[in-house]
């Protein structure tokens, strides 16, 4: 299996958007991310 690579601004946006109070569980999984991902 081939890891997923992701644009600058797409981490920029990932990283952005638990500023709009949505819970950061349903981004990753949105985004296809573990929590051990996002937060690291």
């Amino acid at each position: 299996m081939s890891k997923k690579r992701y644009t600058e601004e797409q981490i920029i946006g990932f990283l952005k958007a638990p500023e709009t109070s949505r819970p950061v569980t349903e981004l990753c999984r949105q985004h296809g991310l573990s929590n051990g991902s996002f937060y690291t």
